[in-house]
């Protein structure tokens, strides 16, 4: 076990825009940081990273390597490409062990650990996920503005995604994925725009070279279309902060107040583990915004005298 020599100040566990962004603004503010990260992405997935001002096309790849250039302006900042296994301790002294049988001790902890997604078991859906396939229209509705779309969603959320899906593209056909159906009223409305709603199990994707031409039902019909959106099952990129204590909801999202604080003490997240908005310039505010609050916390403990 190779331990590190001094504690730190806030060890960051996540090297996406949230974990990036709160290095940036800890290292501005002259503390300590760690940032662990597996180099496993979500995002990795997709060729292109949108709606993130100076960044708007960039790669996700790229855009870590400029930032990890920028960061390293501020010296206080380190990084390590490794996978946190256990967390031990509490607020102010924290002991973090990595796979690679490194330990840090640190008096705070971010997780910015993301989501990652969770198998569909839909034939074909991996060939074209980030290629003509997304989840976010927000993110990659205008490169499938005006196509042909197939929409592959739950009852649940079927209503609320064919509004949102509308001011890209007129042109789109709703898949319930699940065992739910719409209620008449959802149905009649859909009818009243002019969308065609199919509830039958989704047999396959058809697709060449990650471009998508067809959705086939298991009763054999085909939905002839040039992109997908679907709705992903997600779950939180690490379980660490569910066996931390913190506490999570249903849908694998850590609880944090504004300031991105959890039910634990020292213990803050950020980006898409702690958010249902997935975008990354959103993820990267949150960042911003919870290292703040990382950093009035060390500071009023100093001058408090509750920290050395």
């Amino acid at each position: 076990m190779h331990k590190e020599q001094h504690q730190l100040d806030v060890v960051i566990i996540g090297g996406g825009p949230a974990g990036l962004n709160a290095s940036l603004v800890l290292g501005r503010a002259r503390k300590h940081v760690m940032v662990i990260d597996n180099q496993k992405p979500r995002n990795w997935v997709t060729q292109e990273t949108h709606g993130f001002l100076t960044r708007d096309g960039v790669s996700p790849r790229e855009f870590r390597r400029i930032a990890k250039e920028e960061i390293s302006a501020y010296p206080t900042v380190q990084f390590a490409s490794d996978t946190v296994t256990d967390i031990t301790g509490h607020d102010g002294e924290f002991v973090i062990v990595t796979a690679e049988g490194r330990q840090y001790e640190a008096k705070k902890i971010l997780f910015a650990v993301g989501k990652r997604d969770l198998p569909l078991d839909i034939t074909g859906l991996s060939e074209v996920y980030g290629k003509s396939a997304f989840v976010c229209p927000y993110c990659d509705g205008w490169e499938l503005r005006d196509q042909q779309l197939v929409i592959i969603i739950s009852a649940a959320h079927a209503l609320h995604m064919a509004k949102v899906i509308s001011g890209w593209t007129s042109q789109y056909t709703l898949c319930i994925n699940g065992n739910d159906s719409l209620q008449e009223e959802e149905l009649q409305e859909m009818t009243r725009h002019g969308i065609q709603v199919y509830e039958g199990p989704i047999q396959n994707i058809i697709s060449e070279e990650g471009m998508v031409s067809a959705v086939e039902l298991t009763d054999g019909t085909r939905i002839p279309c040039t992109g997908i959106f679907f709705q992903p099952k997600l779950q939180t990129g690490s379980d660490l902060p569910k066996m931390l204590g913190c506490n999570v909801t249903e849908t694998g999202t850590i609880v944090v107040d504004p300031q991105g604080k959890t039910s634990v003490p020292g213990v803050f997240s950020a980006g898409d583990a702690a958010s249902e908005l997935y975008q990354a310039i959103t993820a990267a505010s949150l960042g911003a915004l919870t290292a703040v609050s990382i950093n009035n916390e060390l500071n009023f403990e100093v001058w408090n005298g509750d920290r050395t």
